[in-house]
């Protein structure tokens, strides 16, 4: 006997919400499992985990550091989602935007100026835009899939960033190693707290989330994005452009990631290295699906899988666990919940397969 998927005429409103939080309980469960198999004990593995890493006010605003990334790209990909537009490139558009942003610090180092840090931002921005234009470009006129060529062109992203600081933007005083000289004071992001590293960009991210909520619940715009994904064909008949479609919600996704790209640079990391990012513009991709593509899901999505990174360090640190426990805990988390949506959307029903022993007992 062997399942078939029906799809349900009417899925649950109310498991649609509920589902991360059933997806987030199976990937706890499947840990404990997992820290068994590795022979630690689970308790104090979750507590590494999930426990320690805020347990100070040091600690919560390192989360919010971690947040403010995976909160900017996945508020600007949430957008894309909803309207069928599929960018996976955010990681390579957000190290075009802090590259861009960091050279444009770095031609200002001698100089100060209140007009640095917003020159430097506006570059990130342009540079995480003008990443995207290629998708768009290539989607638009020569209809080439953008899941392909977002995620190719992060690769030559980090090649390029590498190359960078390799050559010409590699420190003269920096005894050969691969990076950047330290941002003057005048690019770097001031921090709201003393003696931590929470910079203004939480701030930043958390009006982005206020833009994105307005966008696309009261405008114009947001009801086209809506459209398009849901019903692209009644979109086309009322008049709303695919392609529009498709260079704004690019161009904004890219823009966003490059905002957050020199947030990096300009806040936590201070210079531009061979990586500038540990992995935030494809985490963003599990933040804005666990966010149910909604701006105030988002935030809270980005906190969860912010900590996911803090208890990495922390579980590596005190348990000596591979770092790489981060990464399977954010793939348990998308693979449960893209399980739950899935069963939310159908159903399984079994059946006997006719065979040719049944037809001819028949």
């Amino acid at each position: 006997m062997l399942p078939d998927m029906i799809k349900r005429q009417t899925p649950s409103k109310m498991m649609v919400y509920l589902s991360p939080v059933l997806a987030l309980c199976l990937t706890l469960l499947a840990g404990i499992f997992l820290f068994l198999i590795m022979g630690v004990s689970p308790l104090d593995a979750l507590h590494a985990f999930f426990i320690e890493p805020v347990s100070s006010l040091y600690g919560l605003s390192e989360l919010g550091v971690k947040a403010t990334p995976l909160v900017l790209i996945g508020v600007a990909l949430s957008l894309g989602f909803r309207a069928g537009v599929w960018n996976i490139g955010a990681e390579g558009q957000l190290i075009i935007g802090g590259l861009c942003g960091g050279a444009v610090a770095l031609y200002f180092y001698q100089k100060t100026g209140f007009y640095i840090i917003p020159l430097i931002l506006l570059a990130g921005i342009a540079g995480g835009m003008l990443w995207a234009a290629i998708v768009a470009f290539l989607r638009t006129q020569f209809n080439a899939n953008e899941i392909l060529t977002s995620l190719m062109l992060s690769y030559v992203a980090g090649l390029l960033l590498n190359l960078m600081v390799h050559g010409p933007l590699k420190d003269p005083e920096g005894f050969n190693f691969p990076e950047s000289r330290m941002l003057s004071d005048s690019a770097i992001l001031p921090t709201l707290f003393e003696a931590t590293r929470f910079h203004i960009g939480a701030l930043i991210a958390l009006l982005v989330v206020a833009v994105g909520r307005v966008l696309i619940a009261k405008t114009l715009l947001g009801y086209q994005i809506k459209v398009m994904g849901d019903a692209p064909d009644a979109g086309e008949h009322a008049g709303f452009s695919r392609s529009r479609i498709i260079w704004i919600t690019l161009l904004m996704s890219g823009g966003v990631a490059g905002l957050a790209g020199i947030i990096e640079v300009s806040g936590p990391i201070g210079q531009l290295l061979p990586s500038i990012s540990p992995g935030y513009g494809f985490t963003a991709i599990i933040v804005a699906y666990v966010g149910r593509l909604h701006p105030l899901g988002v935030l809270f999505a980005a906190l969860l899988l912010a900590l996911t990174y803090l208890g990495g360090e922390e579980a590596q640190m005190i348990l000596n666990l591979p770092v790489a426990v981060t990464g399977v805990f954010q793939g348990l988390l998308l693979f449960f919940l893209l399980a739950s949506d899935v069963l939310i959307h159908y159903r399984l029903q079994f059946k006997k397969r006719l065979t040719v022993e049944t037809v001819v007992k028949s």
